[in-house]
């Protein structure tokens, strides 16, 4: 690269270049609002202020026991102000935190806390029967500190030598804050779940925590004072992030223990929420609440969700009780959501089917995302704006993981080419909006003909009396695949597998249409993902 007068004299130093990093937004925060509520958990309330010098105790109190750079503090913590703390707390002693999937068995746990080299291990009360267990299991021997929720007490026994709260006063309120020393050190890590092997390690950076918090504030048009409801489990991808967002705009995390009906309208109501997160099941426990349950409220509440696309009527139901959905599109790999479904004022204008169509695409990227396509994984080409060339959705920018811890191959293979692969099946549509049609182990192929797994549940999802349906394939002596639908019918509704037969075939192709329909509750993960490999199961024992 040929030097210019722009690069003589003009150097980096401390004065015009700082790593990026989350941490700086809680100490703006606390520096702009030190008396605004940061968090709110039942009867206690958390200042900015409080939340700063509760995180500076808690990185005090580590770094003397010995933690700092890259050293693994692993958690197992509800949605409650520990959480919170622990995202600031930790990574500001130079160590990188593991929020671990509270409905994890004992022996992936204990995969994770050996497979992480777990120093120190956070854990609510609620949980220690299954801690109990991983730790007898595990190789590491981890300091244990027992979180007991002084607003929601918990029965379960205490594991570690000392309490959270003890714990934080062994910490120095007024512990120097640092920035890291390089923007690219690891700030947290996040296990995928293995559904046939071991859980992978995502590796997260400052830099891309701190982009991805920013993007989450754009993208939801998120203002000063804003505050968040905790429906979406803070350890999944660090909670998409928000942890460290809700500082940008000094706003107030409202805190949940359970997601239940009655305490997410209560919630609203009391505290005036204005944004929350969750998964489409979320979406169902809002809309099937019952009239005991709800409680009226004025303000209009921004609800992001992430997987399949929102069914136009449930997009509806929600419009009418006064959430707006955003539609998100991400993986644990990019930090959560990276795209979104951005919405134009035109589009009001369509007829139903032209709205649900828009509706139904995950989008275009984040602000805060480099580059987005669909790629076709042999040639490493972009297929054809078309709308029906499948191909592979491919993520590349600051927002996609450092790798996968003590994984290199894995990590090689995901980022060939100068592309994380996300192992979505998808197409472009002209106007540049991705739209996922399946799963790369998703696809049936039925009789040499590939049939999304999405197409078939969105046709499913317009019956009225389907609730929730997920197909996938079905081993056949003819065909090699056909699709196999797995369906929850509404409270109160019925349909018969001939009823559904009928109604797919008026909806799609016929070699889409399943050849067989199970009707019972369906398996999902902790953030309310339905677990199709478990459906699959299911045909060894029919």
């Amino acid at each position: 690269m040929t030097s210019s007068i722009y690069d003589t004299d003009l150097d980096r130093n401390p004065a015009n270049f700082q790593p990026l990093t989350p941490l700086t937004f809680l100490e703006r925060a606390a520096e702009t609002f030190p008396e605004r509520v940061a968090i709110i958990h039942g009867r206690a309330r958390e200042t900015y202020r409080d939340l700063r010098f509760r995180s500076r105790r808690l990185a005090s109190a580590l770094e003397r026991r010995g933690i700092g750079r890259g050293d693994t503090v692993a958690v197992m913590l509800a949605n409650t102000p520990a959480m919170i703390e622990c995202h600031y707390g930790v990574p500001l002693t130079g160590a990188v935190l593991n929020t671990m999937n509270t409905r994890l068995d004992a022996a992936t746990i204990a995969f994770i806390l050996d497979h992480g080299e777990a120093r120190v291990v956070i854990t609510d009360r609620e949980f220690s029967e299954t801690i109990r267990q991983a730790l007898s299991l595990a190789k590491v021997k981890p300091i244990v500190i027992d979180y007991d929720d002084p607003e929601f007490p918990q029965t379960g026994e205490f594991l570690g030598e000392i309490d959270y709260e003890a714990f934080l006063a062994e910490g120095d309120p007024d512990y120097a804050y640092r920035v890291p020393g390089d923007e690219w050190d690891a700030i947290s890590l996040n296990y995928t779940s293995g559904t046939t092997s071991n859980p992978k390690g995502v590796v997260y950076h400052h830099r891309g925590a701190h982009l991805l918090a920013l993007g989450n504030i754009l993208t939801s048009s998120m203002p000063s004072g804003a505050v968040y409801l905790w429906t979406l489990p803070m350890f999944h991808c660090n909670g998409w992030c928000f942890p460290w967002s809700i500082s940008v705009v000094g706003g107030t995390h409202v805190c949940l223990r359970q997601v239940r009906a009655a305490a997410i309208y209560e919630a609203i109501a009391e505290h005036g929420v204005t944004h929350m997160c969750g998964a489409p099941i979320v979406m169902s426990i809002i809309l099937n609440a019952t009239t005991d349950e709800r409680r009226p409220f004025s303000q209009s509440v921004t609800f992001m969700t992430a997987a399949a696309p929102p069914p136009e009527a449930v997009l509806g139901a929600m419009k009418a009780e006064g959430f707006e959905v955003i539609h998100l599109y991400g993986l644990t790999e990019t930090y959560g959501p990276a795209v979104v479904n951005e919405w134009q004022n035109q589009w009001d204008m369509l007829d139903s089917s032209g709205w649900a169509r828009k509706k139904a695409r995950q989008g275009v990227r984040y602000s805060t995302l480099e580059r987005l396509d669909v790629i076709d994984p042999e040639t490493m080409q972009p297929v054809p704006r078309d709308g029906e060339t499948i191909g592979e959705v491919m993520f590349s920018g600051n927002v996609v993981m450092k790798g996968y811890l003590k994984n290199r191959k894995t990590s090689d293979d995901a980022f060939a080419g100068g592309w994380f692969h996300s192992g979505d099946l998808g197409v472009m549509h002209p106007d540049g909006y991705i739209q996922i049609k399946d799963r790369s182990k998703d696809i049936i192929i039925s009789g040499g003909e590939n049939i999304s797994s999405i197409e078939v549940e969105d046709a499913l999802y317009k019956h009225p009396a389907v609730a929730n349906a997920a197909v996938v394939a079905r081993p056949d002596p003819k065909w090699g695949e056909t699709p196999c639908a797995f369906i929850e019918l509404r409270s109160g509704m019925s349909a018969t597998e001939d009823e559904l037969k009928v109604w797919c075939r008026s909806h799609l192709a016929g070699f889409k249409v399943p050849r067989s329909f199970f009707f019972s509750e369906l398996p999902r993960t902790s953030t309310g993902k339905i677990q199709k490999f478990k459906l699959r199961d299911r045909f060894k024992e029919v």
